[in-house]
């Protein structure tokens, strides 16, 4: 099934403090997060934004805290967003089906509430260049857990233009900018 923007919601998984810092390809991560963000709300999707236990990780990196506003992160202690309360009721609130994840680390926060998700009937997109682990090793084998439990892969380029659809309009105009 496509991604149709009136039916997904971008999540946004644990990228703070210096634990952000010492991911593996940090800042080309930051960038591409920073794009998926910028590009999220010209298509005027929901986006959610998650911190793991941010009183001890610290907050979100600042760059991407700004992008995200108005928003508030939602602070969880379980590994899985969806192991949270008040993610499940945004979430539900919200009304949609498809969730568009990225964040860190792959192969732990963004896995577990990717195969949370699945689990609960939601259609899942992983963004490959917007998600990452400490070690490269540890990235390819949380997208590979995730594909196997029936999660799809894309990347930002892919997915914000897959929502799009077409190649016209004031946020085609947009994401052409956010691109380049």
């Amino acid at each position: 099934m496509a991604l149709a923007k009136e039916k997904s919601v971008l999540v946004i998984v644990d990228v703070q403090g210096k634990l952000a810092r010492i991911m593996s390809n940090s800042d080309a991560l930051i960038g591409q997060l920073g794009v998926l963000i910028e590009g999220a709300k010209l298509l005027d999707m929901p986006i959610i934004w998650l911190e793991q236990l941010p009183d001890k990780l610290g907050p979100t990196v600042e760059s991407l805290a700004e992008k995200l506003l108005p928003e508030q992160p939602i602070a969880k202690s379980a590994f899985s967003g969806y192991g949270e309360a008040a993610f499940r009721e945004r979430l539900k609130k919200e009304g949609r089906t498809q969730v568009i994840l990225a964040g860190i680390e792959t192969h732990v926060c963004v896995y577990q509430t990717a195969q949370d998700l699945l689990e609960n009937d939601y259609k899942v997109t992983v963004v490959a260049d917007a998600v990452s682990s400490r070690s490269e090793e540890n990235k390819q084998i949380g997208l590979q857990m995730m594909t196997q439990r029936g999660a799809k892969l894309s990347c930002v380029e892919a997915v914000l233009f897959e929502l799009q659809q077409k190649a016209e309009g004031e946020a085609f105009r947009g994401l052409i900018k956010l691109i380049k």
